[in-house]
């Protein structure tokens, strides 16, 4: 299956200069979340793409009862349909200072190991100053990645996604993972979430 970040997929349409992209520059640097109609022009086009006919795990994706609804349309048009929802519980506090100092290669957009994200106290190139994955020696923090942005992106978050966790809740397709541990706790559960999706 094809990752799709809803935040990714933003900014690259917004590098891109398509319409929904440069629409979506202004609402993403106030922190305010994008709307339904910016982020599902962005999804649909990808969606068009034949890599993802076998299943895709959205990132960041449904945020809103319009954005299920549209996914749902979606992907019962390819015979498919939504076989499970992943809830991070994370504190905001510590979603705050987690966000705020990840970075990542200016050059090919690549991070350390083999994810995309650089960490100031958790995570950094395995030679110091140096991109894991092209050895680039430029590496930039996203614009919006404030504390303050980051805040104003959660409030808005929590108001907006509360109905979906009510929904995917009764579609019994909802799973819930404690975020706030080491890493290797955090994805202790994915193996028997990905069996059952799976069975």
């Amino acid at each position: 299956m094809i990752q799709l970040s809803a935040g990714d997929l933003l900014r690259s349409a917004a590098a891109a200069g398509t319409p929904a992209g440069l629409a979506a520059t202004a609402v993403m640097a106030a922190g305010d979340l994008v709307s339904d109609d910016i982020i599902l022009a962005v999804l649909k086009d990808r969606m068009a793409q034949p890599d993802v006919r076998t299943g895709i795990i959205p990132d960041g994706f449904p945020r809103t009862d319009g954005q299920a609804a549209a996914l749902d349309t979606g992907l019962s048009r390819a015979g498919q349909k939504v076989t499970a929802a992943i809830r991070r519980d994370v504190d905001d506090t510590a979603m705050v200072d987690r966000a705020s100092v990840r970075y990542a290669c200016a050059t090919c957009g690549g991070g350390c190991d083999d994810t995309v994200n650089c960490h100031d106290t958790v995570k950094q190139p395995a030679a110091a100053g140096a991109c894991d994955k092209c050895g680039g020696t430029n590496f930039a923090r996203r614009a919006d990645d404030t504390a303050e942005t980051l805040r104003a992106r959660l409030q808005a978050c929590h108001a907006q996604t509360a109905p979906l966790i009510t929904v995917y809740g009764r579609r019994g397709v909802l799973e819930r993972i404690d975020a706030m541990g080491p890493i290797a706790e955090i994805g202790r559960p994915l193996p028997t979430i990905v069996a059952r999706i799976a069975a």
